[in-house]
């Protein structure tokens, strides 16, 4: 028997990615049973983040600060754009220390069927930015299901249209990977995206 305002806790938990109703639960009890501290940090900082983290009016990540601090620094290379779908992505992209260019973050990938249309990605907001002349290559880096290729061929077209080189990140075999235990569609990808060595 739990009340109202534990079920109330309870279903708020499940807002989370991956947290159904027993997760939600077992969260629920042990903050109440044994981390109240930590629990009511994490309301703090829950309340201070929502008020607070706004989108970069550039490229539109989660940020602070009306511009974020990648768009605002003078050592990345303005002429290299990288088009994302999620702040998740420009994070993965930065920890492996690999570009040093800027990027746009599409905050989705287009499906018609759920109303997610070039306007919800910003399309026209990162069209204008392509056309000012200064992006000379523009990287799709969209994820590989059906709504990713779909934006990503949207996306061709838009560098196209305002003369900026579009290109693809590669997909393949991971590093130390044994490719019998890669899929298959994983070792098409590798097979028709492979280079020069």
């Amino acid at each position: 028997m739990t009340t109202p305002l534990l079920s109330e806790l309870i279903r708020a938990l499940t807002a989370l990615p991956g947290i159904g109703p027993k997760s939600a639960q077992r969260i629920a009890f042990n903050l109440l049973e044994r981390n109240r501290e930590a629990a009511r940090r994490l309301a703090r900082v829950l309340e201070d983040a929502m008020t607070r983290i706004g989108q970069c009016a550039l490229c539109r990540t989660f940020s602070e600060t009306p511009v974020c601090r990648l768009c605002e620094s003078p050592n990345r290379d303005a002429t290299l754009l990288c088009v994302v779908e999620t702040p998740m992505d420009v994070l993965s992209i930065e920890q492996s220390a690999s570009f040093k260019g800027v990027y746009f973050v599409l905050m989705g990938r287009l499906s018609p069927i759920d109303g997610i249309t070039p306007d919800t990605l910003g399309m026209p907001v990162l069209e204008r930015r392509l056309a000012e002349g200064v992006v000379r290559e523009m990287i799709v880096a969209t994820g590989t299901t059906m709504e990713g290729e779909a934006t990503a061929h949207y996306l061709r077209q838009l560098a196209r249209r305002t003369s900026v080189t579009p290109t693809r990140i590669a997909y393949g075999v991971p590093m130390g990977g044994e490719l019998e235990y890669v899929d298959g569609t994983t070792l098409s990808h590798a097979i028709s995206s492979r280079r020069e060595y």
